[in-house]
């Protein structure tokens, strides 16, 4: 079967948006079942891609996109509120430490340029001191897969970090309280 591009483009616009979403949403699906890495071992395809669902159905219906939502759906961590209480709450809950797993959430404290403080989820260790992460709203309404993460902190315990903000580009330093594991099932 031929498909003429030009008849393809102008097909689209005039699409309703439920089924430009539907397609989209196929999209992700598809395009986060062939990419699958294997060091995202650990991380639960069927979550991921449950994840990246939830964020275009709220994009479709012109719904702001959080990091909490978000990094609940991918780690499974159920904690509710803002981000920067995420680790008070998980006490007692969740295992809490300073080493960095994948599938946990690493807890960003509030700062007065992130005063909601934020969550995201470890995707791959890539040395002792450098992680890579997925996460929401880092920028503005959007998700951003595989960004890197370096520790740091004097101490080498990932109380403080940079965030890749392009790739290969590492922004300011950023305080963590560390690192909530989830519930693995044994």
């Amino acid at each position: 079967m031929q498909i003429n591009a030009r008849k393809t483009n102008t097909i689209w616009p005039r699409l309703p948006g439920a089924a430009r979403a539907a397609i989209a949403l196929g999209l992700i699906a598809l395009v986060s079942a062939c990419a699958q890495n294997p060091n995202d071992a650990d991380l639960d395809p069927e979550r991921q891609s449950m994840a990246l669902q939830e964020v275009s159905r709220k994009q479709a219906r012109g719904q702001r996109v959080w990091c909490v939502p978000y990094a609940r759906n991918l780690s499974g961590i159920e904690i509710r509120g803002n981000a920067k209480d995420w680790w008070g709450k998980a006490r007692n809950i969740f295992d809490r430490g300073n080493e960095p797993v994948v599938g946990a959430v690493m807890s960003f404290r509030a700062t007065n340029g992130m005063p909601l403080g934020h969550v995201a989820v470890v995707s791959d260790i890539v040395t002792e001191r450098e992680v890579i992460i997925n996460h929401a709203n880092w920028h503005r309404n959007k998700v951003s897969l595989k960004m890197g993460v370096k520790d740091v902190s004097k101490n080498n315990d990932w109380s403080l970090v940079r965030v890749e903000s392009q790739p290969g580009r590492y922004g300011s330093h950023y305080p963590v309280n560390g690192f909530i594991y989830p519930k693995f099932d044994e």
